[in-house]
C-alpha cells in the first residue's frame, strides 16, 4: 500500500449505521454524490446526483434523498428495484448509503403526501443538499412540468471511511 492510499485504508470502519457520516460531507461538494441503481438485466447503473439528508415525510426517521427527472432511467430502475446505494465523496473521505428506496412524486403518488405537500419535499430535498433559489414558484412549477420525484434511500448500512 503506498503512503497515500494509507490513511483512506487505516480510518475505513465498514459496516457504520450512522447517517451522520454521510450528512456531514454533503456540504463539501454541493451535496455531489453517485447514486447507483439495478438495471433490469442485473447490471449497475450509476449516475450523479444531488443529494441530502432529510426526514422521511411519512416514518420521520433520516434519509437520504434527492430529486429524480421524471421519465429518468433510474427512476425506471427503481420501479423494477426499489434499492440503491448513494455515495458522497470530499477529497479522500466518502460514505455509502444504500438500502430501499420510496418513490414520491406524481407518477408515483405516496398516501399522506398530496399534491400541496410533494412540492415542499422537493424544496427541502433540493436545500438539505446544498440548493439555493430566489423564485420558489418558478422552482415549483419545474419540478412539476419535469414531473421531479422526491427518491429516499432508507439506510439499512452506512459505511465510510472518515
Amino acid at each position: 500500500m503506498d503512503s497515500v492510499n494509507a490513511p483512506v485504508a487505516a480510518t475505513y470502519r465498514g459496516g457504520m449505521t450512522d447517517i451522520g457520516d454521510f450528512a456531514r460531507l454533503i456540504a463539501g461538494d454541493h451535496g455531489l454524490c453517485v447514486v447507483s441503481t439495478l438495471r433490469p438485466d442485473n447490471t449497475i447503473h450509476s449516475s450523479v446526483v444531488n443529494a441530502g439528508v432529510v426526514d422521511h415525510p411519512l416514518t420521520g426517521l433520516p434519509v437520504v434523498a434527492f430529486v429524480a427527472m421524471g421519465g429518468s432511467r433510474k427512476l425506471a430502475n427503481l420501479r423494477v428495484h426499489p434499492r440503491a446505494t448513494v455515495v458522497a465523496r470530499v477529497g479522500w473521505d466518502w460514505a455509502a448509503a444504500e438500502g430501499p428506496a420510496h418513490l414520491v412524486g406524481p407518477d408515483d403518488p405516496v398516501a399522506g403526501v398530496d399534491t400541496e405537500r410533494l412540492p415542499l419535499l422537493l424544496r427541502e430535498i433540493f436545500t438539505a443538499a446544498g440548493g439555493t433559489h430566489d423564485d420558489w414558484a418558478t422552482y415549483d412549477a419545474v419540478m412539476a412540468r419535469e414531473r421531479r420525484t422526491a427518491v429516499l434511500i432508507t439506510p439499512e448500512r452506512v459505511y465510510a471511511n472518515a
